[in-house]
This record gives structure tokens, sequence and C-alpha cells, in this order.
């Protein structure tokens, strides 16, 4: 079965950085897309960024704003969230996602348009 496993989450202090992984394993890795997303206390979940996995292209949500970068590697079944200059807003747990179908970019910051997602990880930005 597909299972998608986040990891690299932890404490780090404001202009800080962090990396992200997910490990994704139960299906055929480069046939999809992975997304990020976080979810604050009280909040919605929010898309950060997605990557098709077929051919590469990736797509970020507002919330970047240039500071994060999401890549893959295939030989691994991995996906990465480098994260930069972190700020306290940034403080959530922070999931990826994947479906049964390769989701374009039009709508693959939707959460609602995924079916697998991962445990979650917690990133916590203070002083």
């Amino acid at each position: 079965q597909v299972q998608l496993v986040e990891s690299g989450g932890g404490w780090v202090q404001p202009g800080g950085a962090l990396r992200l992984s997910c490990g994704a394993s139960g299906f055929t890795f480069d046939n999809y897309a992975i997304g990020w997303f976080r979810q604050a206390p009280g909040k919605e979940r929010e898309s950060i960024a997605c990557i098709n996995l077929v051919d590469g292209p990736t797509d970020y949500s507002d919330i970047p704003q240039g500071r994060f970068t999401i890549s893959a590697n295939s030989a691994k079944n991995a996906v990465y969230l480098e994260m930069n200059n972190l700020n306290p807003e940034d403080t959530a747990v922070h999931y990826c996602a994947t479906d049964d179908f390769l989701l374009p970019f039009f709508v693959a910051h939707q959460p609602r348009k995924y079916v697998y997602w991962g445990q979650g990880v917690q990133v916590t930005v203070s002083s």
C-alpha cells in the first residue's frame, strides 16, 4: 500500500533552515506528483509546493516567496523541501501527499484532491 513518511522537522531559530524529506513506497514513484502542505494550530491545511515526478516541473504557492525549494530523488523514492530564512509564521505540522492520479498543477495545491498523506512532521520556528 501507499506509504509516505516525513522526516527532518524540528526546532530552528528565525532565519534558520531545515530540509524536510518525504520517503515514498507502495506506488510507481515516477508516475505521479507529490505535494508539500502545512497546517498550523487552528488554521486550514495549506499548500506549499508540488512536484511532477514524471518529468520534474515544480510549482509553488504564495507561501515560500522564494525561500523554499522542492526537489526529488527518484533513485531514493524521496521528495525534499528545502526551507530557508524561516520565520515564526512557518511553524506548523508539515505533510507530504500524493494521489492515485497525476494531479495537474491547477488542482495540485488543493489538499482535498489528495488521497494519501504522511503522518506529518513538526516544524517550530522560535527564538
